[in-house]
């Protein structure tokens, strides 16, 4: 078995990060988005998941102490605008729910 390169498991979280992202974006849905308390588990779940593979990664020296950090608070910085573009366009849709 030949030994994977950093280069192929920092791709490997890059994908997962972009697939945890994938997930709220495409939840069309968006009062179970802000109702449903099974799909926040499942991020949170994906979250802890996901931290542990960075936390694996720095500590293996695959990540530079610190950079792992940084691909962890990018994530949830993307996921809360996601999550407030969601809570805005729901807002909207309602307030025009209301005057017509």
């Amino acid at each position: 078995m030949e030994p994977i390169s950093s280069d192929f498991a920092v791709k490997i979280l890059i994908d997962d990060a972009k697939r945890i992202k994938l997930l709220i974006q495409n939840q069309h849905n968006s009062l179970c988005i802000s109702q449903c308390k099974a799909f926040e588990e499942v991020v949170d779940t994906q979250m802890y998941g996901f931290s542990r593979q960075v936390f694996f990664a720095e500590r293996i020296g695959i990540l530079k102490k610190g950079e792992g950090q940084q691909m962890l608070s990018d994530l949830e910085s993307e996921l809360n605008r996601l999550y407030t573009e969601l809570y805005e366009n729901r807002q909207e849709t309602n307030e025009t729910s209301k005057e017509a």
